[in-house]
């Protein structure tokens, strides 16, 4: 009785006090989110060059959009640097999960020296990673910006030794919940280690999946420090992305602000509904333990 009192008056306390806590960072998130978002959402329907100045001009921004052939280049550029970068990065920071916890001499060294690239920031990364492509690429009198393919498979290169690392120790802990006992009964019904993997390991690490999944989708998508460093778009913004359009569009076309607020809102629903669609699609396959 005694114990359950006092949960009731914690319980009471931490909801007469929540208001108080709560408040700061919801007035926060209000001002330095909520309001611009709404702001930005208002400015993608006007023709302007500051917000003072602000015009309103209906639909003609998103119009111009699909009429602007580097955003639809862009667009599929992204989407097919999304795929890649998606099924790499899971891929190969599964397996190494795999082979780290199979109790290999040195794990704990291994897995903080895959996991230091993700403390290196985007645009210091594209920059030393410039710098090494075009080392290898000078052999052959070539510079990653020669094509928008060499600026293609640098994005994907570098975007997965910066990510690997850190899906790595998701994947590590999703594959240390799985009940040993599962992979014992396994074991003693005759099962292969592919099958085990496949039919065991796999669907428990699901919930692991589901996050990195989504961590890697929508970091691909907003992929934009790392590509204004290693390409800058370059050549003639055939290896842009789409927030590195957004970006040059809205500061480096004048009279094009709005249309680039357009984009950003655009960009914002595309990446809200793929994410959603994910998140979705892999959490239906997790398995309750």
């Amino acid at each position: 009785p005694f114990k359950n009192r006092k949960e009731d008056i914690m319980e009471k306390t931490i909801k007469k006090y929540f208001p108080i806590f709560a408040l700061p960072t919801a007035a926060a998130f209000t001002v330095f989110f909520i309001f611009p978002f709404i702001m930005g959402v208002y400015l993608s329907f006007c023709s302007f060059t500051t917000v003072k100045d602000a015009k309103w001009i209906g639909f003609s921004n998103y119009a111009k959009i699909w009429g602007d052939p580097t955003f639809v280049h862009a667009l599929w550029y992204t989407a097919l640097f999304s795929i890649i970068a998606v099924v790499s990065i899971n891929v190969l920071a599964f397996a190494i999960a795999l082979l780290l916890t199979k109790g290999i001499k040195g794990t704990n060294i291994f897995r903080t020296v895959f996991f230091m690239p993700n403390l290196i920031g985007g645009i210091v990364l594209g920059y030393i990673w410039q710098l090494i492509f075009n080392g290898i690429l000078a052999r052959y009198d070539l510079t990653l910006t020669f094509s928008e393919k060499y600026g293609f498979w640098g994005l994907v290169i570098l975007l997965n030794w910066q990510q690997i690392g850190y899906m790595m120790i998701i994947y590590i802990a999703g594959i240390q919940n799985v009940p040993g006992d599962l992979i014992e009964a396994a074991k003693i019904d005759g099962a292969s280690k592919f099958q085990i993997l496949k039919n065991v390991t796999i669907p428990m690490v699901m919930p692991s999946i589901t996050i990195c999944t989504f961590l890697t989708l929508t970091n691909a998508f907003k992929l934009f420090d790392q590509n204004l460093a290693l390409t800058a778009g370059n050549p003639s913004n055939r290896s842009e992305l789409l927030a590195l359009n957004i970006y040059n569009t809205f500061y480096g076309r004048n009279g094009w602000e709005g249309v680039g607020q357009a984009k950003a809102v655009v960009f914002f629903i595309l990446v809200a509904v793929i994410a959603i669609i994910q998140l979705r699609a892999t959490r239906s396959k997790e398995v309750q333990q």
